[in-house]
């Protein structure tokens, strides 16, 4: 099995749960040493709902799920790991806290086919 480079945080939200995703970022992003991706307050690409995206590196990933489980404010948070493989790494390799949601695997394939 492929080694993850990295890893997404993708911290999901709709209207009303927005000014706690900033939070909790905002909070992420003072403790540790991550990547912050734009905000998203509509779906893009496979994900469900609005979403920011945050890149953690592989030897925090442990520490960073760790504060994201006690502080995470009741938000979804799908996490996934980047081998590559990016249908594998959105459907299998996978870690999410609150509700797991269905995923647009349908987009990471026709993705998937572009890049080829």
């Amino acid at each position: 099995m492929p080694v993850a480079e990295d890893y997404h945080v993708h911290i999901y939200f709709d209207p009303e749960t927005k000014t706690t995703a900033e939070k909790v970022i905002n909070d992420l992003s003072s403790r540790f040493e991550v990547d912050i991706g734009s905000f998203h307050d509509d779906p893009v690409g496979p994900h469900p709902m609005g979403s920011c995206q945050v890149t953690v590196a592989l030897e925090n990933l442990g520490t960073i799920i760790d504060w994201l489980a006690k502080n995470r404010g009741g938000l979804t948070i799908f996490t996934h790991a980047n081998t590559g493989d990016v249908i594998k790494d959105h459907s299998e390799h996978t870690i999410w806290m609150g509700q797991m949601m269905k995923l647009d695997i349908d987009f990471l394939k026709r993705f998937a086919k572009l890049r080829t």
